[in-house]
C-alpha cells in the first residue's frame, strides 16, 4: 500500500497547481475585458404538459456550464414514459438495454452500460440483481424505479470536479420531488391496467403522492408510493450446442414492484435548510423457465446437411427413428432484489460562503432464495421428425409436432437434488460528502468550490447448496403442470405450477450448507473504501462561462475468499487479498455565447469507472458445477487488483436556440480509453475437480485482467421545436464509432460492449387544451452484449427499434384518462454469435450462428389519474 503521506503530498501539489492556474487564467481574462455582471440565467418554467416538459429540458441544457441533457416530468406522476429507462433512451447519445422487457440499463455515447454512473439526488444507490445468471456490477437496475416518483433526470456527458467519479460514459442524476417545491396538500392518485400481448394477462399498477407544508412554508412532508404486479412472459429459442440441442423456451415471472419514498424538509432560517429522504424499492421476481431440448439425432453427421465455417451444423434433418424424444425441464426460482436508502442533507447559505453536505446509507439485497429444477422426457422421438434450420438470423423448426401438454410426459417428477441451492447477494454503502462554495473576485473567476466524499462499500456473494432430506418423493406430472403455455418458434409447452414446484422444493431440504466445494467456490466478499477530494473554479465573464478543476481519488480494496488448492479442493480457512490505487482527474467545461441564441461548448476531462464487483472477487467460483448441462463448467477467477477503466474525453459542440421551444445542436465527442477490464478464457482445461453430473474434469478457465487501448468517437445531432397549433417534434441522431482491441475479448470482436454505431430517436406530439398524444420511435444498430463467463456468453444483438404511443385526456380539472403502448410493432430481440472460428468461445457464439432470439411483446396500459 502506498504511504498516506505520499497521497497527501500529491494532492497538495495538484491543488496548488490548480489554484495557481486559476489565478493566471483570471488575470488574463481581467486584462482582456472588464468583467460584466453575470446575466440572469434561470428562466422559471412551471412544467405542465409535453411542450412545457421539453421546454424545461431545453432550458436546463442551455444554462448549464457542462454538457448536460435532461428529462423533466410533465406534471406530478406524469413522466414522459412508463419506464425511466425508456425516457433516458430518448436523450441524444443514450441507448437502452431492454432485457426482460424493461429498460433496465443505459449506455452513453458508445460506452458500456456498466460504465454509466447513476446517482439518486446526488448520492450512490445500492443495487443487486435477481437473476443468478448475471454477474454483480455497479450499474443501477432502472426497473426498480417507478417513473411516478421521478421529478426529473439529468445526464452529464462531460465531467466536472464536483460530481462523483465513476461514469466514463456519463453520469445520470435522478431527482425525486421535495415538499417545499409543491403546493400544500397536493394529492396525486393513479390506477392503470397493463396488458401484455405475449402473456395475454392484464396486470394492475397503482401509485399515489401526498405533499404537505405548513403555513410558514418552512416545513414540509411528502409521501409517495407505487405498486405494480406483472405476469411477464418471454418466449424464445436458445442454443445449447454442447448438448446438441435447439431449445424453445418460455420464461414466466411473477413480478411485483413496490416503492415508497418519504421526504422531509425543514428551512430553519432563510440561510439554513435540512432534508431527510427515505427510499425503499422492492421487487419480488419469482420465475419459472421452461425449456424443450429438441435433441439432435444419434448420428449427427449423417443428419447434417449444411455446416458453417466453424464446422457447426446449421441445417439438419431428423427422421424420428432414433431413441431420444425431447428432454424438457423447468427451472423454478424464488428471486428478489431491493434497495433501501436513508439520506440526510443540509445546506447553509451565508453571505461569504455556502456549505452543503449529506450523510447516508444505501443497502441492497437480492439474488435467489431458492433454485430448483424439474426435468423430464416429453413426447416420442417421432414427434420431433423434421428439419432444424439455423441458416438465418432466427432458427426455424419444422417438425411433426409442436404442441405438448402434461399428458405427453414420460415418467414421474421430483425436484432434482443437485439443483437445490440459494444464491444471495448484498451490496451496502455508507457515505458522507461535504462541499463549500466561496464567492471570489479573481478576474473572471466568480467562485471556488471544494469538498470531499468518503464511502465505505461492502459486497457479498454466496452460493449455498441445499441439505437434502432422504428420499425425494416423485409425483405425476399433474402435480406440477396444468394446461399449456405458448413458447418460442411456435411451440406449446406444459405450463408449470410455480407455487407447487417451490413448495415441494422447500419440502425436500433441511436447510442450506455453509461448507463444501459449492459453498466455498461461490463465497466472496469485497470491501472498498473510497476517498475523493476536489477543488473547482467557476468563471463567468462577458460571453464566456464554465468551470475547471481537479478531483483526487483514492481506493483501498480487499476480498475474502476460500483458496482453490492444486489438488482441486478448497482451503478450510478464509484468505484475503488487498489492493489500492489513486489518481488525479482534471476537468474543464467552457461555454461561449457566440450570439444571444448561439452557444459554443467545449469540455475535456480524465474520467474513470471502477471495475465491476463481479470481476473483483478473489475467489475461484465454479459456474455450471452439477447443473445438469454438459460442457457448461467454468472456473471463474476474479482479480481484486484490477485498476479502473480510464479515459481521456473531449467534447466540442454548437447549439442554436432559435425559439423558446426550438433547439438545433451538433456535438463531436471523443473518448480515448487507456485501460479497461476484460476476460481471458481458455477452453477444455483440467483443474482437479470432476463434475458429479457430467463425470469429467473439463473446464473453461476464465480470469479477469486489464486490457489496453481503445477509442470511441462520434457525433450527436439534435433538433426540436413546437408550434402554436399544438404540434411539436424532437429528433436526434448519434453516430458512435467504437474501436477496441479484439484481443482483449474472448470473442475477438473489436468493438466495446453495448456500443451501437447508430442511434435514432424521433418524437412527434400534439397537445391542445385537455388532450395530448405522442408517438415516439427509438432505433439502435447492432451491439455486443458480453456476459462471459456467464451462461449466455458474448453475442451480438441485432438492430432494434421500438414504436411507442401515449395519450391523455383531462375529463375535468382533476380527473384524467391515460393510454400507453410500448413496442407497438412487437419488435423481436435477435442475438447472433459473431465471434470468428479461432475464438475461445462456445460454437453457438461463432460465425453468425443464431444463438438466441426472443419474441417481441407490446404492452398496453389504460389508466385513470386524479390530482388536486
Amino acid at each position: 500500500m502506498r504511504p498516506s503521506s505520499f497521497k497527501k503530498s500529491v494532492l497538495a501539489t495538484n491543488i496548488a497547481i490548480l489554484l495557481g492556474s486559476a489565478v493566471s487564467i483570471s488575470a488574463v481574462a481581467a486584462e482582456a475585458e472588464a468583467t460584466a455582471a453575470a446575466p440572469e440565467n434561470i428562466e422559471k418554467i412551471e412544467v405542465r404538459g409535453m411542450r412545457a416538459s421539453l421546454k424545461a429540458s431545453v432550458n436546463e441544457k442551455r444554462f448549464s456550464n457542462s454538457v448536460v441533457d435532461a428529462v423533466t416530468a410533465e406534471d406530478i406522476g406524469k413522466f414522459p414514459d412508463g419506464d425511466v429507462g425508456e425516457s433516458l433512451g430518448r436523450i441524444p447519445g443514450v441507448a437502452v438495454n431492454r432485457q426482460f422487457g424493461q429498460g433496465q440499463q443505459v449506455s452513453i455515447r458508445g460506452a458500456s452500460s456498466q460504465l454509466t454512473s447513476t446517482l439518486l439526488n446526488g448520492h450512490s444507490v445500492a443495487s443487486t440483481g435477481w437473476y443468478d445468471q448475471q454477474a454483480i456490477d455497479r450499474s443501477f437496475n432502472y426497473s426498480l424505479l417507478p417513473p411516478e416518483m421521478v421529478g426529473g433526470i439529468e445526464v452529464y456527458k462531460s465531467s466536472q470536479a464536483d460530481i462523483a467519479e465513476g461514469g466514463i460514459g456519463g453520469t445520470v442524476i435522478v431527482k425525486t420531488r421535495k415538499p417545499l417545491d409543491l403546493d400544500a396538500n397536493t394529492v396525486f392518485l393513479s390506477a392503470k391496467g397493463d396488458y401484455g400481448t405475449v402473456s395475454e394477462q392484464t396486470d394492475p399498477e397503482l401509485s399515489g403522492l401526498y405533499s404537505w407544508k405548513n403555513e410558514a412554508e418552512n416545513f414540509g412532508l411528502l409521501l409517495s408510493a407505487a405498486n405494480s404486479m406483472t405476469d411477464y412472459q418471454r418466449n424464445g429459442v436458445e442454443s445449447l450446442l454442447g448438448w446438441g440441442e435447439i431449445v424453445p423456451t418460455t420464461f414466466e415471472q411473477e413480478r411485483e414492484r413496490t416503492a415508497i419514498n418519504a421526504a422531509l424538509q425543514y428551512r430553519a432560517t432563510e440561510s439554513l435548510e435540512f432534508g431527510l429522504n427515505l427510499m425503499s424499492l422492492d421487487m419480488s421476481a419469482n420465475n419459472a423457465n421452461t425449456s424443450l431440448f429438441t435433441m439432435f439425432p444419434d448420428d449427427k453427421n449423417a443428419a447434417c446437411e449444411k455446416k458453417n465455417a466453424s464446422g457447426t451444423c446449421i441445417f439438419y434433418r431428423r427422421d424420428g427413428k432414433d431413441a431420444n424424444p425431447g428432454w424438457a425441464q423447468t427451472w423454478a426460482r424464488v428471486a428478489s432484489m431491493d434497495s433501501k436508502t436513508v439520506d440526510f442533507d443540509f445546506k447553509y447559505d451565508a453571505e461569504s460562503y455556502k456549505l452543503e453536505g449529506r450523510v447516508g446509507n444505501t443497502k441492497s439485497e437480492g439474488g435467489t432464495e431458492l433454485t430448483s429444477n424439474y426435468g423430464f422426457w416429453l413426447g416420442d422421438a417421432a414427434d420431433y421428425a423434421g428439419t432444424y434450420d439455423a441458416t438465418g438470423d432466427v432458427i426455424k423448426i419444422d417438425i411433426a409436432n409442436k404442441h405438448f401438454g402434461p399428458e405427453d410426459f414420460k415418467g414421474k417428477l421430483s425436484p432434482a437434488g443437485w439443483s437445490l441451492k440459494k444464491q444471495p447477494n448484498s451490496d451496502e454503502e455508507t457515505y458522507a460528502q461535504f462541499d463549500i462554495t466561496v464567492p471570489v473576485e479573481l478576474g473572471a473567476i466568480s467562485s471556488v468550490k471544494t469538498g470531499l466524499r468518503w464511502a465505505d462499500h461492502d459486497v457479498t456473494q454466496e452460493t449455498l447448496p441445499a441439505i437434502l432430506k432422504a428420499g425425494l418423493a416423485e409425483k405425476d406430472a399433474s402435480a406440477y403442470y396444468s394446461g399449456t403455455v405458448s413458447s418460442g418458434a411456435g411451440f406449446t409447452l406444459p405450463k408449470p405450477n410455480l407455487d407447487a414446484m417451490i413448495n415441494d422444493a422447500y419440502a425436500a431440504i433441511n436447510g442450506f450448507s455453509t461448507d463444501g466445494t459449492v459453498y466455498k467456490s461461490g463465497y466472496g466478499t469485497i470491501n472498498e473504501e473510497n476517498l475523493a477530494m476536489y477543488v473547482m473554479a467557476n468563471f463567468d465573464a462577458e460571453g464566456v462561462r464554465g468551470n475547471f478543476g481537479l478531483r483526487y481519488i483514492s481506493t483501498d480494496a480487499s476480498s475474502d475468499y476460500y483458496k482453490l488448492k492444486a489438488d482441486g479442493s478448497y482451503a478450510d480457512e478464509l484468505s484475503t487479498l488487498s489492493a489500492d490505487y489513486d489518481d488525479v482527474l482534471p476537468s474543464i467545461n467552457v461555454a461561449f455565447d457566440l450570439a444571444s441564441d448561439v452557444i459554443l461548448r467545449a469540455s475535456a476531462a480524465q474520467v474513470i469507472s471502477r471495475p465491476n464487483y463481479g470481476d473483483m472477487f478473489a475467489s475461484s467460483a465454479l459456474a455450471g458445477y452439477a447443473d445438469g448441462t454438459a460442457n457448461n463448467e467454468v472456473v471463474n477467477t476474479g482479480n481484486i487488483a484490477l485498476t479502473p477503466f480510464k479515459a481521456t474525453q473531449a467534447d466540442l459542440g454548437i447549439e442554436w436556440y432559435f425559439s423558446a421551444d426550438g433547439l438545433l445542436a451538433a456535438t463531436y465527442f471523443l473518448k480515448d480509453i487507456s485501460s479497461f477490464v476484460t476476460s481471458e478464457q481458455i477452453l477444455d482445461q483440467k483443474i482437479g475437480i470432476v463434475d458429479p453430473d457430467s463425470k469429467v474434469d473439463n473446464w473453461t478457465k476464465s480470469t479477469k485482467t486489464n486490457g489496453s487501448g481503445g477509442v470511441i468517437r462520434g457525433i450527436e445531432l439534435q433538433l426540436q421545436d413546437a408550434f402554436e397549433n399544438g404540434f411539436g417534434y424532437s429528433a436526434n441522431y448519434t453516430f458512435a464509432d467504437s474501436d477496441a482491441p479484439a484481443e482483449n475479448y474472448p470473442d475477438l470482436v473489436s468493438v466495446f460492449s453495448d456500443s451501437s454505431k447508430h442511434t435514432v430517436n424521433l418524437v412527434g406530439y400534439y397537445e391542445m387544451d385537455d388532450f395530448s398524444a405522442r408517438l415516439a420511435y427509438n432505433w439502435r444498430s447492432e451491439y455486443m452484449i458480453r456476459e462471459l463467463p456467464g451462461f449466455y456468453g458474448n453475442r451480438e444483438h441485432q438492430a432494434y427499434g421500438t414504436l411507442d404511443l401515449s395519450a391523455s385526456y383531462n375529463i375535468t380539472d382533476y380527473l384524467g384518462v391515460t393510454f400507453e403502448v410500448v413496442n407497438l410493432l412487437e419488435e423481436d430481440s435477435v442475438q447472433l454469435g459473431v465471434a470468428p472460428g479461432s475464438a475461445e468461445v462456445k460454437p453457438e457464439l461463432k460465425d453468425g450462428y443464431p444463438a438466441w432470439n426472443f419474441d417481441g411483446e407490446a404492452r398496453y396500459k389504460l389508466g385513470m389519474t386524479l390530482r388536486f
